[in-house]
């Protein structure tokens, strides 16, 4: 959530960096130092309404203490009158707070000056690009048709049991599912990252301060009775764990990992671009969260780059790397690099991983905050994480990418995960 303060000092800025993201704030901006100045001076008259009443209370016991107790009668009523107003105006307070809060919780995060202004994915730049993106030739077969060859994913009993985008993973499937989530956790771990099994159901309160919610409601699966909501990935409740909590500057950084099955409804997704395993209601992933020191979080977030490069290439999968334009980042970033492997069978790139800074917006929302060493102030942290990696379109590009005569070759780096080094 953007701060006031900032809104305050730099709204010019704060429209036209929103524009960077197709979004036209200055109704909600105006609005916005409008109900700000009500606040300020509403504020104001409820200090000097209540120096008013010590003042005359002062003056009634004065009044007492010298036998003079009728003349404080009109003292008394004045003070009655100035509670009712000092009533009227904290009513009025609250309710222009909430105002104010019910168009914040509304405005993206701003975003960092690198990001360039765009509509779409057409608009995204490709910032770094390696390993071999050519096409196999005319007999390469999908993945949708190589799972259902070699019986390592059923989409359609997933169906049976559950609906399109629920597909079951079998025998050898289930085992390179499983190997890849224990290769990318041991990676993260291997890197200083802290594992944490998460609850895959969250409160209203967590989604809210990660910014799903009121953003994402619609994207979600809710739990109605319970007003729960299925995580649409593990960063919610993992960010989560931090949320009211003031930390040290020592504390820095915090790196948290977590594997979890994600949920998201994808409402209108269909067509051949989402077939297959390129676009599922349930999915596993790997998360990697830092809480960083503000001077220290775009270094951090080139770190998290290179960390998640360093995995697509273990794998030997083709890939490139983004820089998002304003029209194709997420509500709550600052600044988004997506990467995207290359499927040779469907001859396309396809996206796994999606680093973000969310700066102070996330900290803001949940209240996390650390005490400054220098000055004795708390201040906001700043929020990152990372798809390190999503398994869906991973497994789809090393099926087809790895694909022979005899079989679906399993990359080295797994094969002690695995146990096999080829599905036949």
């Amino acid at each position: 959530m953007l701060q006031i303060q900032t809104i305050r000092e730099n709204a010019s800025f704060v429209i036209e960096r929103l524009h960077v993201k197709n979004v036209d704030a200055t109704e909600s901006i105006n609005t916005i130092l409008a109900l700000d100045a009500d606040i300020r001076a509403l504020k104001k008259a409820l200090d000097t309404n209540l120096m008013e009443q010590n003042k005359l209370s002062k003056e009634i016991g004065i009044l007492f203490k010298s036998g003079k107790a009728a003349e404080a009668a009109p003292l008394k009523d004045q003070i009655a009158e100035l509670k009712i107003t000092e009533k009227n105006d904290q009513i009025s307070l609250s309710n222009k707070e909430q105002e104010i809060l019910d168009i914040l919780v509304l405005l993206p995060n701003l975003p960092h000056e690198s990001v360039p202004r765009g509509y779409g994915a057409n608009d995204n730049e490709i910032v770094h690009q390696e390993g071999d993106a050519s096409n196999m030739d005319e007999s390469a077969i999908p993945h949708w048709d190589l799972v259902k060859k070699f019986d390592i994913i059923d989409f359609e009993l997933g169906t049976k049991i559950t609906g399109a985008g629920f597909p079951v993973y079998k025998g050898k499937g289930a085992r390179l599912q499983r190997a890849l989530i224990n290769f990318f956790l041991d990676s993260a771990t291997a890197s200083n990252y802290l594992e944490i099994q998460p609850p895959y159901m969250v409160n209203k309160e967590s989604a809210y301060a990660t910014g799903q919610l009121p953003d994402k409601d619609g994207q979600m699966y809710h739990a109605t009775i319970d007003d729960f909501y299925l995580i649409p990935t593990a960063e919610v409740p993992v960010t989560n764990i931090y949320r009211d909590v003031i930390l040290k500057e020592s504390d820095f950084p915090i790196k948290n990992c977590a594997y979890s099955a994600c949920f998201r409804r994808e409402a209108g997704s269909y067509g051949k671009d989402v077939r297959g395993l390129n676009r599922l209601h349930q999915f596993d992933k790997v998360e990697i969260v830092q809480i960083q020191h503000p001077d220290k979080s775009y270094e951090t977030l080139e770190d998290m780059k290179q960390y998640v490069m360093g995995l697509l290439r273990q794998l030997g999968l083709p890939f490139r790397v983004l820089r998002l334009c304003g029209g194709d980042m997420s509500f709550t970033s600052a600044l988004t690099f997506d990467m995207e492997v290359y499927s040779k069978a469907q001859q396309k790139w396809l996206e796994v991983s999606s680093v973000s800074n969310f700066e102070a917006f996330q900290a803001n929302r949940m209240k996390l905050r650390f005490k400054d060493e220098e000055s004795g102030k708390t201040r906001l942290a700043h929020t990152l994480n990372g798809s390190a990696l999503a398994l869906p379109r991973i497994m789809a590009a090393l099926i087809e990418n790895n694909q022979t005569d005899k079989g679906i070759v399993i990359p080295e780096v797994l094969r002690k995960y695995t146990g096999f080094d080829i599905i036949d």
